[in-house]
């Protein structure tokens, strides 16, 4: 089959693959590719188990692998063969040098960025998917500008915007598409030929169009405007529990505000993900960077209190249970940041996890995709640590559950099934507020939600 355009995406990770599964399904005619320097991971997307746990992703894989979208790990040719270039690859926080702890470290996207150089015979239109700090559109043009004379690139920014759980949705049915691009005649060409994909199945009013800057940081401050709706809310939950208010009922009177909206108001341990705390950090490294210090730390503000909350609930469980927690059995409902997906970085059940276990806690860990992740970030932690998928099995012979992950499956337990099962007197702990509080208690239980009065019997 003769494909009208050739499609690369460097990097096959949660933002990468599911990108481009999705331009693949919604454009048979293109050849799509996916690459990735890890053949364990491509082998996992050619397999019957993908690496990605997305509802519906699964699905669209199958309908479109071998037919026009294919996993690969030879870069250097697919760099070659195709004219459109996704750059996908992770960009962590650094760990180390100037910047570290805050600063995007931004060493795979320049070998990236110098392997396109050094591998294109033709010109390229290079697309930034990865989440970026402001500027680096810039040190990307100046890399490939570099080389060969009669090749050249135009650099877009066109950031992600969809959320693990529900990728396929949010990539299929968008808020918006940013593309951002230099005001140039052939920087304007490259963003008209992205807008032509993106309209294969998007209405054009969708395509929002920026100069590259303002593209970059969209994505960052999007992130952090979203993280700090999940803060403002903890910091308010903190102030419920002391003064006998409902964090529900107050969320639900403010978010009814139509200025205000109710997305992202619900209290809980905090937000994880890959995401929120690593743009956030990356936005204040930047605030300093450009000498604006108040303005950096009202956003690092926003990531203290996230981690306020999850020290918070972690000394909620000591107090409540006697201040010991030695040789006492807590059973982890949920490892997973989120409910949908099977990530666990940055996820709230890690640092809550080994605060327990540095508490001579016996932790068993449930969750219905992210054992295999919660038994990787756990593996050098001392203590003793059991993963087991059934959630009765792992709350039987338990003192107390602690909810961490807001999986529907948890909203619909036998908790009296679970409640005869454990140590007596049993905890719940919700960190999610998911489970029936009043019906908890009636069954047995003390329990401890966020943000509201405890129901307990001592």
């Amino acid at each position: 089959m003769k494909f009208k355009k050739k499609i690369l995406g460097i990097g096959a990770g949660y933002v990468g693959a599911p990108s481009m599964v999705m331009i693949a399904s919604k454009c048979p005619d293109y050849k799509v590719t996916v690459v990735d320097i890890n053949p364990e991971r491509i082998a996992a997307w050619n397999s019957d188990r993908l690496p990605v746990y997305e509802p519906g992703l699964d699905a669209i894989v199958r309908k479109t692998r071998g037919r026009n979208l294919f996993f690969s790990t030879d870069v250097e040719a697919q760099i070659q063969e195709n004219d459109i270039i996704f750059v996908c690859v992770n960009t962590p926080t650094k760990t180390f040098g100037a910047g570290a702890g805050m600063a995007a470290d931004l060493q795979y996207w320049e070998k990236t960025a110098r392997q396109i150089l050094e591998n294109s015979k033709t010109s390229k239109i290079v697309i930034e998917k990865s989440t970026l700090p402001i500027k680096t559109a810039q040190a990307m043009e100046r890399i490939l500008s570099s080389g060969k004379k009669n090749v050249t690139f135009d650099v877009l920014s066109n950031p992600e915007f969809m959320a693990e759980g529900t990728a396929v949705n949010d990539l299929e049915n968008p808020d918006r598409v940013l593309i951002g691009s230099r005001e140039t005649k052939s920087g304007l060409a490259a963003r008209a030929a992205l807008v032509e994909i993106y309209t294969r199945w998007l209405p054009r009013e969708k395509i929002i169009t920026s100069n590259i800057w303002s593209a970059e940081l969209s994505k960052l401050v999007a992130n952090a405007f979203l993280a700090q709706r999940v803060s403002s809310i903890n910091s308010i939950s903190a102030l419920c529990e002391k003064a006998d208010a409902d964090i529900s009922e107050v969320a639900h009177a403010v978010g009814t505000d139509s200025r205000i909206g109710a997305k992202f108001l619900k209290a809980g341990i905090g937000f994880g993900g890959s995401c929120f705390k690593k743009d956030i950090l990356n936005l204040v490294y930047l605030c300093r960077f450009y000498g604006l210090p108040e303005v950096a730390a009202y956003w690092e503000s926003v990531v203290r209190i996230n981690e306020y909350q999850q020290d918070r609930f972690i000394a909620n469980i000591l107090r409540s249970m006697f201040n010991t927690l030695a040789g006492k059995k807590i059973c982890v409902l949920g490892f997973a940041f989120k409910a949908d997906t099977g990530d666990t970085r940055e996820s709230p059940a890690i640092h809550i996890t080994r605060k327990l276990l540095a508490e001579h806690a016996e932790v068993v860990i449930s969750d219905p995709q992210a054992l295999a992740n919660a038994a990787a970030d756990l593996a050098h932690e001392k203590g003793k640590i059991s993963y087991v998928e059934d959630p009765y099995r792992a709350a039987a012979g338990c003192h107390a559950l602690a909810v961490m992950t807001d999986w529907e499956a948890y909203r619909k337990l036998d908790y009296r099934k679970i409640y005869k099962s454990m140590v007596k007197p049993a905890f719940l702990f919700d960190g999610r507020n998911i489970v029936d509080h009043r019906k908890c208690f009636e069954i047995g239980f003390n329990v401890f939600p966020i943000g509201k009065p405890a129901l307990t019997r001592f």
